[in-house]
């Protein structure tokens, strides 16, 4: 008996030595480690990496652009059967330990000590999961493990329990990009995390611990058996019965990938917004929950789209069917899963959707999509063609197939070799309401509204006639069409023709505009001078570099972007004011907090800077680099009682203002805009009319053999430019001029763009007056005269003929041969 009290004196005493030496060692190792140990109060503040959202100006969503995909909770707006899921397949006593759970650490110990594996579960808590997330890395190994339990302990010293679980739900990660339990909601099931059952929260839980390979959609089997895992867990430690584990076991496993719901495709622009964001926030700008709110009108954006794709797939067809996009040898034992994964390369480009054709029946064809659909293609899918299926394509022809939006039936479709371009501004400010770069930004991420340097051809004429206006010209000047040869001083020959090839001898330049003669911009560019013009053009917002030092500026030879050229429209319609295009309106934090707010340059006729505070009879003038860009523009008459005529220019906007700078002379862009008037009234754009507006205006533009095709008008409050081409510079096929190619899409784009919207008639400005002239000779004639048309005149050159006679007005040599030089 006395041996066994010493024997058991002995073991108490080494129980208690090694009890002693093991908290030593602990204090030892928690004194030098515990200095190096992270501030934990950083977590209250932590920023999780949240994406980058785009939106329309009326709040519909353009794009999510960032690697992850996470939407930070409050932990008082997660469910609590979404948080008991967790806490019964991670850490069932997580609210009643320290940070640390001894008994798992002890199993883990006993496991090292009586097994040969070199790893062993560590019973982590949810809390070390926090510190490991957050601050450690995930080496294995005894050091690291030593520090997370330090760190847990000091983390539970500091923060709540439910601060800590907040933090694990929003940083785990749950595969496929998707970082937090909201995230992964809306992925795997398109829902919120209250609208979720207990199977698919059950689920949820299950995959952090094997995110990439044992997720729901990568591996349904694996995700199956961990779910009924979690809810067998939730019954035992009392969280659900077992009636409703059962129930939960019985849902099926349905979990499919939710992309965030795109419900604007202005891809082209909101690859134009990130740029910008990293400019002004750098790299960070698509991780910290940043939201743009930009300027397109979702309505406006989408008929953009819709007009583009048209009108490229239109030309397209004009020219003919080329054949299969690729041609797959396909064995006849090959299954319908094999056949979509063979699909998998020929993405959904601009609505056209990539089909596989697996056999005929008679003069249809039998064809699978990369859904696993099969369908069936009749002779009507290929009418365009003039051949039936069987004769176009062979068994493994890889086609693709639009929806006919008026019969709502499948369309042979392909994707078009020309590209084009739309971007639609308000006059009023510069914003851009409409953008398209291109017919699919997955197929080309090129944007030809803003990057792509074209000729513009006859769509530049107004600038030069505008140009004109201000050495004494007017819209009934005659100037002269017919041949004319220019030489330089090398002994090079220039002979430029017009479109059509004829002569029309002397014209009034609001003839020559409105038939778009080539010969009369030449020789009134070369009246007026190419230095003048130039600088003159510039105050439209080209650079000087862009526009060539010669004559063949006026048949419109610059390079220049299609918003370059639809900003130079906006001077015409707003009164002669040069806005600035802008696309961002404000960006908000990920607390909704506004960053910044575009205040825009605005025309604002109605604004009390605009209007000329003169006598009656005189005109206050600006001079901007040399040119008298006349008076300031008065409000417009309030709108007539009687008539009910709208009121011609937009209400002073509420907050604060800043006015565009003048341009031109507000007469000049009155005089310019009621010429392209004309030219959709009975000239080369005279297809708008079918939008059945008066307000309507523009020009085409067309290049030598046929490179490049526009439309640049107006109408409403949008100024839009369209250009079609190929970015490769050979030619669209003859007869591919501006009205041809670029009209249709301005038209469709504008019919519903401009749906409801009230008619802008603009009130002539100071200083303009009205008088008739003849038809032929553009002389003054008295009121009445037979073949006499009424025109605009400014002042001082109404007077000035009046009182010298018509002949004064400058007078363009009738030779046929000019120096360039």
């Amino acid at each position: 008996m006395a041996r066994f009290k010493r024997l058991l004196r002995r073991a108490l005493i080494l129980f208690t030595g090694l009890a002693v030496l093991g908290l030593a060692t602990l204090g030892i190792l928690y004194w030098l480690i515990a200095p190096r140990l992270p501030d934990v109060q950083e977590l209250r503040n932590v920023q999780l990496q949240v994406p980058l959202s785009i939106y329309t100006r009326d709040g519909r969503l353009i794009s999510v652009i960032g690697e992850t995909r996470r939407f930070p909770v409050d932990i008082e707006d997660v469910p609590e059967q979404v948080k008991q899921t967790f806490i019964a397949i991670e850490d069932a006593r997580y609210y009643e330990h320290p940070g640390v759970d001894w008994r798992g650490i002890a199993r883990a110990v006993w496991l090292i000590a009586t097994t040969d594996d070199k790893r062993v579960p560590g019973g982590s808590t949810i809390t070390q999961q926090v510190a490991r997330q957050f601050f450690l890395s995930t080496e294995y190994s005894y050091t690291r493990k030593l520090t997370e339990i330090f760190l847990a302990l000091k983390m539970e010293r500091e923060l709540s329990k439910d601060e800590i679980l907040e933090l694990y739900l929003n940083k785990s990660f749950f595969g496929n990009r998707a970082y937090g339990i909201a995230a992964a909601a809306e992925f795997y099931y398109g829902k919120t995390l209250d609208q979720l059952t207990l199977a698919e929260a059950a689920t949820l839980a299950s995959i952090p611990k094997f995110p990439s390979s044992g997720n729901p959609i990568i591996n349904p089997e694996r995700a199956l058996v961990r779910r009924n895992y979690v809810l067998q867990r939730m019954r035992e430690e009392g969280m659900i019965d077992e009636a409703t584990e059962l129930a939960a076991r019985a849902e099926p496993m349905h979990a499919s990938p939710h992309e965030p719901k795109i419900e604007v495709e202005a891809p082209y622009v909101a690859e134009m917004v990130r740029a910008e964001m990293e400019q002004r926030y750098g790299a960070e700008a698509t991780t910290s929950g940043l939201s743009v709110f930009t300027t397109l009108e979702s309505d406006d954006q989408l008929a953009a789209v819709r007009s583009l794709q048209a009108g490229l797939l239109e030309y397209d067809r004009r020219h003919g069917y080329r054949g299969a996009e690729a041609q797959l040898d396909i064995g006849d034992g090959e299954s319908a899963q094999d056949l979509r994964d063979r699909l998998r390369p020929y993405p959904t480009l601009g609505g056209l959707q990539a089909v596989l054709v697996t056999g005929f029946e008679g003069d249809a064809a039998n064809v699978l999509t990369n859904s696993g659909t099969s369908l069936t293609l009749s002779a009507e899918a290929t009418r365009w063609t003039r051949k039936t299926p069987a004769q176009l394509f062979k068994r493994g022809d890889v086609i693709r197939l639009t929806l006919d939006p008026e019969t709502a039936e499948l369309r042979l479709a392909q994707l078009p070799q020309a590209q084009a371009a739309l971007v639609s501004l308000q006059p009023e400010d510069g914003a851009v309401r409409a953008l398209v770069g291109g017919f699919s930004f997955g197929l080309n991420k090129f944007n030809r509204a803003t990057q792509a340097q074209r000729l513009p051809g006859s769509s530049f004429k107004p600038f030069v006639y505008a140009a004109s206006f201000e050495r004494g010209f007017s819209p009934a000047s005659i100037v002269l069409d017919a041949p004319v040869v220019f030489r330089d001083r090398a002994g090079n020959v220039w002979r430029p023709q017009n479109d059509a090839g004829n002569f029309a001898g002397p014209m009034r330049l609001r003839e020559a505009m409105v038939q778009s003669r080539n010969l009369v911009s030449v020789r009134l560019l070369d009246a007026i001078g190419v230095d003048f013009a130039s600088r003159y053009i510039t105050q439209f917002g080209f650079s000087q570099e862009s526009l060539p030092p010669n004559l063949s500026m006026s048949l419109g030879t610059s390079s220049l972007t299609p918003l370059s050229i639809a900003r130079g429209y906006t001077v015409f319609v707003n009164g002669g004011h040069l806005v600035d295009p802008w696309y961002i309106e404000r960006v908000l934090d990920r607390d909704g907090r506004v960053l910044s707010e575009h205040v825009p340059l605005r025309a604002c006729l109605r604004c009390p800077g605009r209007a000329s505070g003169s006598p009656a009879g005189e005109r206050d003038t600006t001079v901007v680099d040399g040119f008298n860009l006349g008076a300031a523009t008065p409000p417009p008459a309030a709108p007539d009682a009687e008539t009910g005529a709208e009121e011609a220019a937009p209400e002073v906007p509420e907050g604060p203002i800043s006015l565009a700078p003048r341009a031109i002379d507000a007469r000049t862009a009155f005089m310019i805009q009621s010429m392209l008037r004309d030219v959709v009234q009975r000239g080369t754009g005279r297809a708008a009319t079918a939008i059945g507006r008066p307000d309507i205006g523009g020009k085409t533009g067309s290049t030598n053999d046929y490179r490049d095709a526009w439309f640049s008008g107006f109408g409403g409050d949008l100024v839009t430019t369209v250009w079609v081409g190929k970015d490769d510079f050979s030619t669209l096929g003859r007869g591919e001029y501006g009205g041809k190619a670029a009209l249709p899409i301005w038209i469709n784009y504008m019919d519903a763009a401009l749906k409801d919207v009230p008619l802008y008639e603009p009130e002539p400005p100071t200083g303009l007056v009205t008088a008739s002239v003849d038809a032929s000779s553009g002389r003054l004639v008295p009121d009445g005269t037979p073949g006499s048309v009424r025109d605009y005149f400014k002042r001082e050159d109404y007077d000035r003929i009046t009182a010298q006679g018509f002949d004064v007005e400058p007078v363009l040599s009738n030779e046929e041969a000019f120096d360039i030089f």
